[in-house]
C-alpha cells in the first residue's frame, strides 16, 4: 500500500460513532490530516490480539495449574477439549488418532485438525517422555496454545488486509470477549485462521489460492464450506462464474488431497465426524435444546430434517437478498449472515462457535456498539452453559434451568439483531458503515466496483460514492 493510499486510512475515532463519542474525554477524535501506515496499524492490531491470547490463558490458569485434574473446569469457566482429549482418549500413546482399537474411539474430528492433533502429541511426548498425567495434560494443553495464538495472530494479520483502507475494524477480533473466553476451548481458531486467509487472497483476485486455502479450512472444521454459497450467488451476479470455478476446484483439490490417504488407510475413523454429525442429537446450546428443555422436543427422527430445513430457509432467504438488493452486497455481509444461519440452525452450539462469527462480523458490520451488545449475551451464555453442566455433575449444586434456556435465547436473539442490522445495510446501503466511506467491497476482489449482469432488478451500474 503506497503513502496515498495509507494517507486514506479510515481511522476508527472518525468512522465510528461509539468511539467518537469515547475520544471526547481523550481530546476528541483524531484529525483527517492525521497518517496512520498501515504497516505501523497492522503491528498495534498484533499486539492487541497477542494481549488477548494472553488473558485468555490467564482465564484457563485455575485448570492449568492441576491440569484439569481437579473437576473444577465448570465452576471456574476454564473448560477445554484440548488436555481432556488427551488424557481421556489414550493420546499419550501416540496411536494413529482415526485408528480404531477397543476402549479408544477413533478422533472425531476433520482430518486437518487431526494433523495437528498428531504433531502436538509428537511435541508433547517428546517434551515430557515419563512426566506425571497432569503435567504432560498441562503441557499438551501449551503446546496447543502456542499453535493457536499463531492462528490468532494470523487471522487479525488476514482481518486487516482484506479490510483494505480500514485495517483498525480487525480490532473487533482482536478484542472481542468471546475471543478471550473461547480462544482455548477447541481448535477452531485453526479453521478460523484459513477461512481468513482465504478471504484476504479473494480480496487480492487470487481465486486459485482462495480455493486451496478454502479447502483446508473445510478439512480442519467443515462450517467454512457454507461460504461457497455467497462467492458463487456474487460472482453469478457479477459475471465471473469463471473466477468461481477457479475457486471451486482448487478448494476440491486441496480438501480431497489432505482426505484421501486417511480415508483410504483408516475409513471408519475418518468417517467418525461425517458419523457422529449425522447421528448426534440436540446438543448444548441449540434452539432445539432449548425448546426441549421447555417442553417442546423435536422428534428425533425428525431433527435433521427440522434442522436442515431451517438452515435451508435461511439460504433461500439469503440468496433472495443477494440477488434482490438494488447494489450488490459486499461478500463480507453475505459470509456472515450464512455463517450465522448455519449455527442458529446447527443441532449443537459449543461456545467457541463464536469465533467462526467475529472475523465476518468485523467485515461484515464494523462498529463497536453492535459488537459489544451482541458480545454480552455470547459471555452471558458461556457462564451459563458451564454452570448447566456444573449442575448435573455435582448434586449439592442447584442450577435453576431457566439459566441456560434464558441465556440461549437471549445469545440467538443477540445473534438475530445483529443479523437484521447486516441485512438493513445489504437493502440500504446508504447505512453500510464500509460503503459509506466511500468503498465498494475491500472484500471483493475480482468483483469490486463490477457492473452487474444477472440480478432480480433490472440490471444497471450503481457506482460507489466518491471517498471523502
Amino acid at each position: 500500500m503506497d503513502e496515498a493510499t495509507a494517507a486514506e486510512t479510515v481511522l476508527p475515532s472518525l468512522d465510528d460513532p461509539m468511539l467518537r463519542a469515547a475520544s471526547e474525554g481523550l481530546g476528541g477524535p483524531a484529525g483527517r490530516r492525521v497518517s496512520v501506515q498501515p504497516g505501523r496499524a497492522i503491528a498495534w492490531l498484533l499486539a492487541l490480539t497477542a494481549l488477548a491470547c494472553s488473558l485468555a490463558l490467564v482465564q484457563k490458569q485455575p485448570c492449568r495449574e492441576d491440569g484439569w485434574t481437579e473437576g473444577n473446569v465448570y465452576p471456574m469457566l476454564c473448560y477445554s477439549d484440548i488436555p481432556l482429549l488427551y488424557s481421556s482418549r489414550g493420546l499419550a500413546a501416540a496411536d494413529p488418532v482415526y485408528e480404531t482399537a477397543p476402549g479408544r474411539p477413533p478422533l472425531e474430528y476433520p482430518v486437518l485438525t487431526g494433523t495437528v492433533v498428531t504433531v502436538t502429541v509428537w511435541v508433547t511426548n517428546l517434551l515430557q517422555p515419563d512426566a506425571p498425567p497432569a503435567d504432560r495434560n498441562r503441557t499438551f494443553f501449551d503446546v496447543n496454545v502456542l499453535f493457536l495464538v499463531a492462528c490468532a495472530l494470523a487471522a487479525t494479520w488476514f482481518i486487516a488486509r482484506t479490510a483494505g483502507r480500514r485495517p483498525w475494524d480487525a480490532a473487533l477480533f482482536a478484542l472481542a470477549p468471546g475471543l478471550v473466553a473461547t480462544a482455548y476451548i477447541n481448535w477452531d481458531l485453526f479453521a478460523v485462521a484459513l477461512t481468513a486467509g482465504a478471504l484476504y487472497a479473494w480480496s487480492r483476485r487470487a481465486p486459485t489460492v482462495a480455493g486451496l486455502l478454502l479447502g483446508l479450512a473445510v478439512a480442519a472444521k467443515f462450517y467454512p464450506v457454507v461460504l461457497v454459497g455467497p462467492l458463487f450467488l456474487l460472482c453469478l451476479r457479477a459475471g465471473r462464474l469463471g473466477a468461481f470455478a477457479r475457486l471451486l476446484v482448487a478448494a476440491v483439490a486441496a480438501f480431497v488431497a489432505v482426505n484421501l490417504p486417511v480415508a483410504l488407510r483408516y475409513p471408519d475413523g475418518w468417517a467418525e465426524f461425517y458419523r457422529l454429525s449425522r447421528e448426534r442429537g440436540v446438543g448444548l446450546g441449540s434452539l432445539w435444546y432449548a425448546l426441549a428443555r421447555e417442553g417442546h422436543p423435536v422428534p428425533e427422527s425428525a431433527l435433521n430434517l427440522v434442522s436442515g430445513g431451517v438452515f435451508a430457509v435461511f439460504c433461500l432467504g439469503i440468496a433472495w437478498l443477494a440477488l434482490r438488493a438494488r447494489r450488490r452486497p459486499r461478500l463480507g455481509q453475505l459470509a456472515f449472515l450464512v455463517v450465522l444461519a448455519f449455527t442458529v440452525a446447527n443441532k449443537v452450539y459449543s461456545p467457541q462457535y463464536v469465533l467462526w462469527l467475529i472475523p465476518l462480523f468485523a467485515l461484515a458490520r464494523p462498529r463497536w456498539r453492535d459488537l459489544l451488545v451482541w458480545q454480552a449475551a455470547e459471555v452471558l451464555y458461556f457462564v451459563a452453559i458451564w454452570w448447566h453442566l456444573e449442575g448435573y455433575q455435582n448434586t449439592d449444586i442447584t442450577v435453576p434451568e431457566w439459566t441456560h434456556t434464558g441465556a440461549t435465547l437471549l445469545r440467538i436473539a443477540a445473534q438475530l439483531w445483529v443479523a437484521s442490522l447486516v441485512v438493513r445495510d445489504v437493502w440500504r446501503p446508504e447505512h453500510d458503515p464500509v460503503r459509506a466511506t466511500g468503498d465498494d467491497d475491500p472484500a471483493g476482489g475480482v468483483l469490486t466496483d463490477r457492473p452487474d449482469s444477472f440480478a432480480l432488478v433490472r440490471v444497471r451500474t450503481v457506482p460507489a460514492p466518491s471517498s471523502p
